[in-house]
């Protein structure tokens, strides 16, 4: 077996390479090393998914496959993934199973573990989970008659999670019409309900999830229906979710895209304000854009980096006690209330902010002043080779001496692919474009 787990769980085509027979391994395995078995109570999870069809043949694989290791299983259905991080904490349980895969296309699917707290695994716990789906001895423990687990639906758990949502919200919003993109994914229902009830005026697209439409030309990776739709509506701004609602892209009422960069500096502007950011602190990683760190250092603000991965962002925060942290995809963590990325609390915490301002969101993100930004993805036949070299140091060091503080470089070899990324960011677009063909062409001789 190859590697199980990527960057965010167990992810693949629904029923040809996540099969239902692993999705019931999988959910053993992660009962047996994530559970207590202490001998003097039965291990509980917490079950939800996206709309896409195959969720319902997963969800069945992954419950069974709970109770058969002897768990109790609280279904919540079709809620977002935040939604099922916080109610494995709120539950006590013992893990979290999501069954979603974000926003990729409706034929794939995917299963998201958390832990006790409603935190994502780390890497040995992964592991773990892994040799014991890979094992022949990993299915060894088969309760019978009363050691069986037993399911059930949780009651009230979608309110529970739109009343933590709310509960972040210190005053409610005034005079803001929004349009929010739910992707045809998982909070069709909970991120409508959690902006009204914080009163904002509120129109919805992506909101009629089939099972076979989710993220299909909408939702945080398809902006252009948001576009026109806070246009056709006079909208304040327009706020996109990915399928699972763990992410949130927003767009300003003249139709420009606001990313995670600009969005984390906003919240992260605001706390300090506030003075709620803890240790003056915001992780980010190293995609965002030099002008958001440029912005930050303008402010006061210190930035943690990491490598590219919400996980590595949480890993952060929680190592340093700190408070927020995020991604240009729009995953930002507001650690004093969730234990992962939250679209509908990033979204909320946008919302609020114009509201208590009474600033534009096109005002609040001009504080960021983006560098143009070139990406040439260069194939290699060793990529961890060519990141070594000297003769691709010995360029990147001249090229960053050409730019100074005006630019930055990154080459980052692709975890999947003989891949080196090579990113440059300049003052302008023609010259981060020639300093990338520069260094794309020297990647490409040393590969």
């Amino acid at each position: 077996m190859g590697r199980l787990f990527g960057t965010d769980g167990v992810r693949g085509r629904a029923n040809a390479d996540l099969t239902p027979e692993l999705a019931l391994s999988v959910a053993r395995a992660a009962a047996s090393v994530l559970a207590d078995r202490d001998g003097t109570s039965r291990p509980v999870a917490v079950v939800g998914r996206d709309p896409r069809a195959s969720g319902e043949m997963l969800e069945s694989a992954v419950v069974a496959g709970l109770a058969s290791a002897g768990a109790e299983v609280l279904r919540v259905g079709v809620l977002p993934t935040p939604a099922v991080a916080h109610l494995t904490d709120r539950t006590g349980a013992d893990l979290g199973v999501m069954i979603s895969a974000s926003h990729n296309p409706m034929p794939d699917n995917g299963i998201k573990l958390f832990s006790r707290g409603g935190h994502k695994l780390p890497d040995a716990v992964e592991a773990a989970i892994e040799r014991r789906v890979a094992s022949p001895d990993g299915d060894d423990h088969r309760p019978t008659g009363g050691g069986i687990g037993r399911v059930r639906d949780l009651p009230g758990a979608a309110e529970d999670y739109t009343a933590h949502v709310l509960s972040a919200l210190r005053e409610p919003l005034r005079d803001l019409r929004v349009v929010v993109d739910c992707a045809h994914g998982a909070a069709f229902r909970a991120a409508p309900e959690v902006y009204r009830r914080a009163g904002a005026d509120v129109h919805v697209i992506g909101g009629q999830p089939d099972g076979w439409n989710i993220n299909d030309g909408i939702g945080s990776t398809h902006l252009g229906p948001l576009i026109a739709a806070v246009a056709e509506q006079g909208a304040d701004i327009g706020i996109a979710h990915d399928g699972d609602a763990d992410r949130c892209l927003a767009v300003t009422a003249k139709g420009d895209v606001v990313d995670g960069d600009g969005i984390l500096a906003i919240c992260a502007l605001a706390l300090h304000e506030s003075g709620n950011l803890t240790d003056d602190t915001v992780v980010a990683t190293v995609m965002s854009n030099l002008g958001f760190h440029h912005t930050m250092r303008q402010a006061g603000i210190k930035v943690q980096t990491t490598a590219v991965g919400d996980r590595y962002v949480l890993e952060a925060l929680r190592s340093r006690g700190l408070s927020l942290g995020g991604e240009q995809s729009g995953h930002l963590v507001f650690r004093d209330w969730a234990t992962t990325g939250d679209g509908l609390l990033t979204g909320l915490a946008l919302l609020s902010r114009m509201s208590s301002s009474g600033a534009s969101l096109a005002e609040l993100a001009s504080v960021v002043r983006r560098l143009p930004q070139t990406l040439v993805n260069v194939p290699v036949s060793d990529r961890l080779a060519v990141v070594e070299s000297d003769d691709v140091a010995q360029a990147v060091n001249a090229v960053e001496a050409e730019l100074g503080d005006a630019g930055r470089v990154l080459l980052r070899p692709s975890g999947t692919e003989q891949l080196v990324r090579v990113m440059v960011e300049a003052p302008t677009q023609e010259q981060a474009d020639a300093v990338a063909g520069r260094l794309a062409e020297v990647v490409a001789a040393t590969g």
